[in-house]
């Protein structure tokens, strides 16, 4: 067998001066996709989707089963079966994610007055229903909440208790389909 002739070893230091280096193929190195938050959510473990479905809804069955149900394809079907899950709430369920809730913030520059009416306004509510009242915001200017909040509190409060659950389900679905897509949109995953 023969092999062809090699370079000496004193001849290999010259080699780069020889070579046409634009003869050579730039390589360049793609950087991986950027995984976009709802894959970061498809792909994280279980335990951490739901710790994350349980921030926007405090409901065990809910997160369960919006958990159990993934990969979602697009954000659009996650939120579907987000509210899918929230309409088969019972109301067990809507009395533990009732529980977590919290009033509606006032705004900052909101006078002593709107707080005390507001104040008053949620004691009158959960004396009546039970649990606290909850409202979904989504989409309403700041400056037009209080009014919206003390407008609506006074309208629910003449609903019938079986009344008020559908309207507080509803109001609940709403709420954590916003939480869901802001969770998405800050969560870096």
């Amino acid at each position: 067998m023969t092999r062809g002739s090699t370079l000496p070893a004193h001849r290999l230091s010259d080699l780069p001066d020889r070579v046409a280096l634009s003869a050579l193929p730039e390589q360049t190195r793609t950087p991986p996709p950027a995984r976009t938050a709802l894959e970061g959510f498809n792909g994280a473990p279980a335990a951490e989707a739901h710790r994350i479905l349980l921030d926007c809804l405090r409901s065990l069955s809910w997160a369960h089963r919006v958990t159990a149900h993934r990969p979602y394809p697009t954000l659009d079907a996650l939120l579907a079966a987000s509210d899918e899950a929230a309409y088969d709430l019972t109301a067990g369920d809507l009395t533990e994610a009732l529980a977590a809730e919290s009033l509606p913030p006032l705004p900052e520059d909101a006078y002593g007055a709107a707080h005390m009416a507001l104040g008053a306004a949620h004691a009158a509510y959960e004396a009546r229903f039970g649990h606290t009242f909850v409202i979904c915001l989504d989409g309403l200017p700041p400056n037009e909440a209080l009014d919206h909040v003390l407008e609506t509190i006074r309208s629910r409060w003449a609903n019938d208790p079986e009344k008020e659950r559908e309207v507080v389900a509803e109001e609940l679905r709403r709420l954590a389909r916003q939480r869901l897509a802001g969770a998405l949109e800050d969560s870096g995953l």
